[in-house]
């Protein structure tokens, strides 16, 4: 019987996967440089954490969180999301007793029930940040200016930037009054979905994907005509240092995000290379959160990378060979096992990619072996040269042979000769 993957869910091949190593270690190395620190989370966490924090009526919650019994009988749930996951590891390992602020990034899967299309998984991927501690605007504006320097490094250009205010509490009341009027006299036309959260959260709607639901939203009351002077002034100081970062931001005052535990500042990095799928990144500052789930009033704010949607932007702008093995030891005659490791071992141990034939070949066939491998240097180890510990070498692109100690040749290949 012929198993195959689950639908939505991919292998990464080794063909690929140095795109993607590329990709991690360019980010580990740009957030360190931020004073941000790796946090690993559980993939299995309470569906509570989850059910409070993004919000019972989002898509996420309502349609795509894999959520079970365990054994126990306990509801729990693969996260859908990152920043949950680090506010509760936040809280429960007393990390805000802590010098703020306090800046983790998180690499890896996350899990969504979502129909599967090109850049979007079941399973996909996410490089996060989350930065507790801090009031001032100046640390969303470091947030995309970090995105901006991540993006630039990986050669990704030509991306939009956009930004919006959710106002606080006290904004949101008001405003939901209005929208709730506004709605009213449309709600029958939209779909199931709206119509049942029309109710319960309003707000959601504004987050709808469907195409009818769209149209009937171009009008819709708009959140930054109704912010209190507080949200208006860190709103302005959120442009200003965004000016003085010199990132070209566009105001989308559309811009809900699908998730509730927002306030005041939202953004996304948006691009057009990828057809519907257009938003690359996305985060937001989220200042009521850490008090939610009981831990002392903590202001906050992150955002998550969606690696996949990264990786074919990435492959549309760059090229990034995969890696072979730079040497092959190939032997010339029986017996020479022993020869042949040490000089497999001399070579990795000079951090020096090496393969060897295991099996009993012909030389003619090593050498075969190692043009189907890719490797660019052969070196020939045969009674004589063992004698002499001088070693034939044959450059497999040039086709060009020689012979040198094997100091020499470790020598010609760190300077790439």
């Amino acid at each position: 019987m012929k198993l195959n993957s689950l639908r939505g869910m991919q292998d990464i091949l080794p063909e690929e996967i140095h795109i993607w190593q590329h990709i991690e270690q360019s980010a580990r190395e740009l957030l360190e440089l931020y004073n941000f620190h790796e946090i690993r989370t559980p993939l299995l966490e309470q569906a509570e954490l989850f059910l409070r924090s993004i919000g019972e009526d989002t898509d996420i919650v309502e349609k795509e969180m894999y959520v079970f019994n365990d054994k126990k009988g306990r509801k729990v749930a693969l996260r859908p999301e990152g920043t949950a996951s680090v506010v509760r590891a936040y809280i429960q390992n007393s990390l805000f007793n802590n010098p703020a602020p306090q800046k983790f990034y998180y690499i890896g899967p996350m899990f969504r029930y979502e129909r599967p299309q090109k850049g979007r998984f079941r399973q996909f991927h996410q490089i996060g940040v989350e930065a507790f501690g801090v009031s001032a605007p100046a640390v969303e504006a470091e947030l995309l200016w970090i995105l901006k320097q991540f993006f630039e490094k990986l050669n990704i250009h030509n991306l939009t930037y956009e930004i919006n205010s959710l106002g606080c509490k006290k904004c949101r009341s008001s405003y939901r009054e209005n929208l709730f009027r506004f709605l009213n006299e449309k709600v029958e036309s939209f779909c199931d979905d709206c119509q049942r959260r029309f109710l319960r959260n309003p707000l959601r709607i504004l987050d709808c994907k469907v195409h009818v639901c769209r149209e009937l939203l171009k009008d819709t009351p708009l959140i930054m005509d109704f912010l209190c002077n507080d949200c208006r002034t860190h709103f302005s100081a959120f442009k200003k240092e965004l000016e003085i970062y010199g990132i070209i931001y566009t105001v989308n005052p559309k811009i809900v995000r699908g998730i509730d535990y927002y306030t005041r500042t939202v953004f996304e990095v948006t691009t057009t290379m990828l057809g519907a799928q257009n938003a690359v990144s996305a985060g937001g500052r989220y200042d009521d959160l850490v008090s939610l789930f009981g831990g002392p009033p903590t202001p906050a704010a992150g955002f998550a990378i969606g690696v996949e949607r990264l990786l074919e932007l990435f492959k549309k702008e760059s090229s990034l060979e995969s890696k072979r093995p730079l040497v092959y030891v190939a032997y010339a005659g029986k017996g020479l096992e022993r020869e042949v490791i040490k000089v497999v071992n001399i070579l990795r141990d000079n951090g020096l990619v090496t393969d060897r034939a295991y099996e009993n070949l012909s030389l003619k066939n090593q050498l075969k072996k190692a043009d189907r491998l890719g490797v660019e240097w052969v070196i020939i180890v045969g009674e004589e040269e063992i004698k002499k510990s001088i070693y034939k070498y044959k450059k497999m692109k040039e086709g060009t042979q020689a012979e040198a100690s094997l100091e020499e040749i470790i020598k010609l290949l760190r300077e790439g000769k």
